[in-house]
């Protein structure tokens, strides 16, 4: 698979001191990580959009967790594959990483990597709907549903982006930073749709970072970076890598 594409994104990232990359659910459905769009994603005929709101917890938090319950059991049981790997490795190189990602599952965390910045949350983290205190609960199923807050006793939700919510500021603001900062992006698994995920990297273009594309197929904004690489990324990336 080492066509000029691949050996012309080795030498780039081989060259670069400092690297951000951003990852999509691409990255995470090569680990068996359903998306949770559409048909397969669906759970007793309710929609992402009908129960990951404001709304819908306030409703009935009940039946908010158990959907997340569903899907923490479904996520603990994928492991990061060689795409996230790779990923390590290009951080344990490179005097300056950052790793922006959409995803909520943790494994690139799982897979080893620190410097992350995480625009949609996370999954095995919990936030108190009363004093906002964040917690780390992998048990699967909670001890309790909803959890309470070993702090003060409210109700936890997912610490993570609902429908209608907005990325806090300061997530935002590291993400740009590390933009500007950078001297090539990597962009992994990401259809470019989604907001803000989808400007990072024309951002990283109109700063004049290289932008390097890597895709099942092409994007939105593929004509815009230097190079797009179609391919599973746990088979594209450690060719880039190793």
């Amino acid at each position: 698979m080492k066509d000029e594409k691949i050996l012309k994104a080795k030498d780039i990232v081989k060259e670069a001191t400092s690297i951000t990359v951003l990852t999509g659910a691409g990255i995470s459905a090569e680990s068996g990580v359903p998306t949770f769009r559409g048909k397969d994603g669906l759970w007793k005929n309710f929609r992402p959009e009908d129960l990951a709101t404001p709304q819908a917890f306030a409703r009935n938090p009940k039946l908010v967790w158990e959907w997340y319950e569903w899907r923490r059991k479904l996520v603990k049981e994928a492991r990061p594959n060689p795409g996230h790997l790779a990923l390590v490795k290009l951080e344990e190189e490179k005097p300056k990483f950052t790793l922006i990602t959409q995803n909520v599952d943790g494994l690139h965390k799982m897979a080893g990597n620190k410097n992350i910045v995480e625009l949609h949350g996370n999954l095995w983290q919990i936030r108190c709907t009363r004093c906002g205190s964040v917690e780390e609960d992998f048990n699967v199923p909670l001890e309790k549903i909803p959890p309470e807050c070993k702090k003060c006793g409210g109700i936890g939700r997912p610490n993570v982006v609902w429908f209608g919510e907005i990325i806090p500021m300061s997530i935002i603001e590291r993400a740009i930073k590390s933009i500007k900062e950078c001297q090539v992006m990597l962009i992994v698994g990401t259809s470019g749709v989604v907001e803000p995920a989808a400007s990072l990297g024309l951002l990283a273009k109109q700063t004049g970072k290289v932008v390097i594309e890597v895709n099942l197929e092409p994007t939105l904004n593929s004509t815009l970076y230097d190079l797009t690489i179609l391919g599973k990324s746990g088979e594209v990336l450690p060719l880039i890598v190793y």
